[in-house]
């Protein structure tokens, strides 16, 4: 059962914890597609927040496109709105008989062979067209969590990826005749939104569970200090917000930017666990040598290999033929 925790006296506003530890929840499977949300009253009772604050926080997650009202039941983890394609062993014979399936569907529609070929060619010639230009794209208000992603997707696919903020989405695609645009759950809707008529795909892919992490986190000594290091300002409130739901006020937990050397070198000096992605394992490194004559305790730092789940990668590589 998922957790939910909100830390009074946090920099983090209540709501958005309460929007972090649910859309984590979402875009991790934790909630999977169509699964039930808990009541406003449920949420309530678990976190002492008033219910119309909670109802705004829905509202954010219907706005993100991450759940939907329905009528009279509740609200509802949306359902996929984009979904990659492929096989992954499936018999030839199954998919030549799927292949005829769907041709004599688009016959029966009043098509000649021949307009089902060109058709065919055309959607077939489309996609390996979009496999040309691979975009990643986030808020303008973080710009690090595409970076993080790109940096990612170039390594697991060996593709060149370019990130673009989802406000210029628009403009950079005005002069492009194909492409595919990859982005999380977080979002996916005003990715949706800015990619309008433009001949591109949308693929959103979900985030890691962070199981391990996670693990470490809820086994440590009460009064703990717990560092996080990132390049991305979303992935670190997210990441405190998560903190916040297990723990409660049991830990300490200080968060930094690679960049802010005062700052990471006073984590690496004193944390009892350091938590990082690649983009802020060298610099955290450096702080940890720089301060190792300072240290009044020892610091375990873990270095996260994923903020993309390997089975999206694995189903992206599908989708762009990659496999």
């Amino acid at each position: 059962m998922v957790q939910f925790f909100i830390k009074a006296d946090s920099e983090i506003p209540a709501s958005t914890q309460l929007f972090d530890q649910i859309s984590f929840a979402i875009t991790t499977r934790q909630y999977t597609p169509g699964h039930q949300l808990p009541s406003t009253r449920q949420l309530a009772n678990w976190t002492g927040l008033h219910r119309n604050t909670i109802n705004k926080v829905y509202q954010q997650l219907k706005h993100a496109g991450l759940v939907e009202a329905r009528g009279g039941s509740g609200i509802y983890v949306s359902l996929p709105t984009t979904k990659p394609t492929g096989d992954s062993g499936i018999p030839i014979p199954t998919l030549q008989q799927s292949v005829r399936q769907s041709i004599d569907k688009i016959v029966s529609l009043g098509c000649s062979l021949s307009q089902v070929r060109d058709l065919l060619l055309t959607e077939i010639d489309w996609r390996l067209r979009c496999n040309a230009q691979l975009l990643v794209a986030s808020g303008r208000e973080d710009p690090g969590v595409a970076q993080v992603m790109a940096g990612e997707l170039e390594t697991a696919l060996a593709v060149p990826v370019q990130t673009v903020a989802v406000e210029d989405l628009d403009k950079v695609l005005e002069h492009a005749t194909a492409g595919t645009v990859v982005t999380n759950r977080y979002f996916l809707e005003p990715t949706c939104q800015a990619v309008g008529n433009h001949q591109v795909r949308v693929i959103a892919v979900d985030i890691y569970t962070y199981s391990r992490e996670i693990n470490l986190i809820r086994n440590l000594p009460m009064g703990s200090y717990v560092g996080l290091v990132s390049i991305s300002t979303g992935i670190l409130r997210l990441a405190e917000s998560l903190i916040h739901s297990l723990r409660g006020d049991d830990l300490l937990v200080v968060s930094a930017l690679p960049q802010d050397t005062y700052r990471l070198q006073t984590i690496a000096r004193s944390a009892n666990l350091i938590i990082t992605g690649h983009s802020g394992k060298a610099e955290l490194k450096e702080a940890i040598a720089a301060t190792k004559h300072e240290r009044i305790r020892p610091v375990e730092a873990i270095f996260c290999e994923n903020y993309i789940a390997s089975e999206s990668i694995e189903l992206l590589k599908l989708e762009l033929g990659l496999n």
